[in-house]
């Protein structure tokens, strides 16, 4: 674990001085726009995805309070990809200048961005691995634990049980699968006794056996921080 210095945790806090709600179901960034600002999700849960050439939408990846979004603005003058607000949000907009000066000021911040990003990284390759060589079965028990998993960071309370908070269409367009093979995927693994469902909470009844369906790998395991600069 990092303990961040005073002056680490203050310019943590510029990037947050400017708050935005966004409504459930509204659009922050639509793809293909001028890229601009950057955003830290202060509150709310939020998706980004890509319009297929068929007309079909891709999730790409759920985003969680204290995620940092829009972060492809650093490189590219067109957003990569929309990003909708999934509940009521609330998003903190900054500019690349800004980010600019953390990483200008604070060289370990930048570090554990970019850590931070590698994760995401491994996560997505893990994702496309899924979707690529593995059963519908598969697909919906890793998205799954993923889900529970970072809900779980922001709420240690959250054990075997959690609300799911995305409709079956949702994962249908995470996983690759149509709404009723979703619904289907979801009662094989009820009956399998891996899950249990009722009034949209999840409970993992089996977890040992959803992670194996799942192959799941957690990326947040074995890191090596010890190379990080020196807080400032």
């Amino acid at each position: 674990m990092v303990v961040l210095t005073a002056n680490e945790r203050q310019a943590l806090e510029r990037l947050e001085e400017r708050k935005r709600a966004v409504p459930r179901g509204a659009t922050l960034q639509r793809e293909n726009d001028r890229a601009g600002e950057m955003y830290i999700l202060r509150s709310g849960m939020m998706m980004s995805s890509v319009l297929l050439v068929d007309g079909s939408r891709q999730i790409l990846r759920f985003h969680f309070a204290g995620d940092m979004i829009a972060v492809s603005s650093l490189a590219y003058r067109e957003a990569t990809e929309t990003i909708s607000a999934l509940t009521d949000c609330v998003v903190c907009p900054f500019e690349r200048s800004g980010f600019a000066a953390v990483i200008a000021e604070h060289p370990r911040l930048a570090a554990l961005i970019m850590v931070c990003n590698q994760i995401e990284r491994a996560a997505l390759t893990d994702r496309l691995a899924v979707l690529g060589r593995t059963s519908a079965k598969a697909r919906v028990a890793a998205i799954l634990i993923d889900l529970r998993n970072r809900m779980r960071v922001l709420d240690p309370g959250i054990g075997r049980s959690f609300v799911l908070g995305l409709t079956q269409e949702e994962i249908g367009d995470a996983t690759g699968l149509t709404a009723v093979h979703v619904n289907r995927m979801l009662r094989q693994l009820e009956d399998e006794g891996m899950i249990s469902r009722e009034a949209g909470r999840v409970t993992f009844t089996d977890e040992r056996a959803l992670e194996q369906a799942a192959n799941f790998v957690d990326r947040y395991a074995g890191l090596d921080l010890g190379w990080l600069p020196a807080g400032r």
